[in-house]
C-alpha cells in the first residue's frame, strides 16, 4: 500500500489517478498512523516551501515520514515534495528547514542567465532532462526527454552523485534525484503524458521489488 501525503497543498487527485494508472495501489492520507504503517510514500506538492513544511508539522506528518525513510520505505517526492528533502529553503525573506536528508538547499530562479537574458519566473511548461546517471526511476527513459515544470524556486543540490537528472533554465539543477529508497522529480510526472507514466511505472516496479503490493 503506498500512502499518498495529503497536506492541503498540491495536486494530489492528479497524482492518485496517475499512479492508480500503472498499478499502484493508493490511499490518499494525511494521517501519521497511515503514513506510518504505509509500505510506501508519495509526497507532491505545489507551492510555498514554508507554508508545506507548516502545514506538515501541524498534522505531524514530518516526523513519520523521516523516520519511513530511514526504514528504507521507497519514497518519491514530486515537485515540492523534492525540495522537501533539502536541508533548508531561501524562499523569500526567511530560511526555512526541510528534511535535511539530501544536502543542498532550495534558491529562487535568478533574473537573469549567465549571458545576460531575462528568465521567466516561475517556470512553467515543458522542458528537457538530461540523464545523468543509471538510475531505476529514469529506466527507459530516453535522454533529452521533455517533462512538465511548475516552479519559480530550485533545488541546488550539493551531493551531486544523486543528482539521476538535470534540467537548464538560467542555471542548470537538479531534475531527479536518486538514493537508494528515494526517488524525487521536481518535473510533475502526473502532467507529463507517457514519459511522466513511465517514472511513476518505475517506481511502482521498485515497490514491488521490496515486496510491496
Amino acid at each position: 500500500m503506498i500512502a499518498l501525503i495529503d497536506y492541503g497543498m498540491g495536486n494530489q487527485r492528479s497524482v492518485f489517478k496517475a499512479l492508480e494508472t500503472v498499478g499502484g495501489e493508493v490511499v490518499l492520507s494525511d494521517s501519521p498512523i497511515v503514513i506510518s504503517r504505509a509500505e510506501a510514500i508519495v509526497l507532491p506538492g505545489v507551492g510555498a516551501f514554508h507554508a508545506g513544511m507548516e502545514e506538515m508539522n501541524k498534522r505531524g506528518l514530518v516526523e513519520p515520514i523521516k523516520d519511513s525513510i530511514k526504514k528504507g520505505r521507497p519514497y518519491l517526492g514530486i515537485c515540492l515534495g523534492m525540495q522537501f528533502l533539502a536541508d533548508m529553503s531561501r524562499e523569500g525573506d526567511r530560511k526555512t528547514k526541510g528534511f535535511g536528508i539530501i544536502k543542498g538547499e532550495v534558491l529562487r530562479f535568478p533574473e537573469k542567465d549567465s549571458d545576460g537574458k531575462r528568465i521567466k519566473v516561475p517556470q512553467i511548461g515543458w522542458n528537457t532532462i538530461t540523464i545523468k546517471k543509471k538510475s531505476v526511476l529514469l529506466s527507459e527513459i530516453p535522454d533529452e526527454t521533455y517533462f512538465y515544470f511548475v516552479h519559480s524556486y530550485y533545488f541546488k543540490c550539493n551531493e551531486p552523485e544523486f543528482i539521476a537528472g538535470e534540467c537548464e533554465y538560467g542555471v542548470r539543477y537538479a531534475a531527479a534525484i536518486e538514493k537508494d529508497n528515494i526517488f524525487a522529480t521536481q518535473f510533475h510526472p502526473e502532467k507529463s503524458q507517457n514519459a511522466g507514466l513511465k517514472i511513476l511505472k518505475n517506481f511502482i516496479n521498485f515497490c514491488k521489488v521490496k515486496n510491496i503490493r
